[in-house]
């Protein structure tokens, strides 16, 4: 569903991705993990056709971003780690508005708006302005109307930054639903827990290279440190990368 090729970013003198290649088959969660800086979020912006590769292809469904962008964005949804809203909508009138953008029919649009707001515990709210929802409501409501259009590539950074523990499990739940029925699933997160949790496979990325990639028992072999919580297997092959790159 998702494949990389060789994908470098340059900004001047600065590398922020340096050839990078990764896939992500359908119905897989992917834990894109690193450090502040690694190159995840330049990465994931690529791969949505907000930011251009400097070398290297991108394909989303097997179309190109760069040469079929609005064939390959129809297919993919994606949540960044600070997500916009119109305040002075509701949410369902959010979810109308995102629905226009991908030319859905009206009546679609209201059956699955609100499906999905009742998913993510916003139908007692679904009249009301935005500007009134809390941070974690709104984080929900957003992932309400990505998948709205029914997406079979979800790219989703940071989602549990200011979710509760009901929030959170909530959207785990929903990942794990949503990738049983076929979708595709690129997760961004700094709490391991949570994508040792989610994740199928995790790929660590470091100064922009692609360091490690596999399922969370692999990676903890690779480590020598089997049984270890991945946040101590993560922070041994960052260091060992830093070594290796230090000779």
């Amino acid at each position: 569903m998702l494949r990389l090729e060789h994908v470098t970013k340059r900004y001047g003198a600065f590398t922020a991705v340096d050839d990078l290649s990764l896939s992500l088959a359908p119905g897989r969660i992917l834990g894109f993990v690193g450090p502040n800086g690694a190159g995840k979020t330049t990465t994931m912006k690529m791969i949505c056709g907000l930011v251009r590769p400097t070398t290297g292809r991108i394909h989303v469904g097997g179309h190109d971003i760069a040469r079929s962008p609005l064939r390959a964005k129809a297919q993919m949804g994606y949540v960044p780690d600070r997500p916009h809203l119109h305040g002075r909508l509701t949410a369902l009138e959010q979810m109308y508005f995102v629905g226009g953008l991908y030319g859905l029919e009206p009546n679609l649009v209201e059956t699955r708006s609100r499906s999905l707001l009742e998913l993510f515990g916003l139908a007692a709210k679904i009249h009301h302005l935005v500007e009134t929802y809390s941070h974690g409501m709104k984080q929900r409501l957003v992932m309400a109307s990505v998948l709205l259009h029914a997406p079979k590539l979800l790219v989703v950074d940071e989602p549990m930054v200011g979710l509760d523990p009901m929030g959170a499990r909530l959207l785990k739940d929903v990942l794990r639903a949503q990738a049983a029925e076929g979708m595709a699933v690129l997760l961004s997160t700094h709490t391991l827990d949570v994508a040792d949790e989610v994740c199928d496979e995790i790929a660590v990325i470091h100064h922009g290279h692609l360091i490690a990639h596999g399922s969370p028992q692999s990676l903890r072999k690779r480590a020598g440190i089997e049984g270890a919580r991945l946040e101590t297997v993560f922070l041994q092959l960052t260091e060992e990368a830093d070594s290796s790159a230090a000779r």
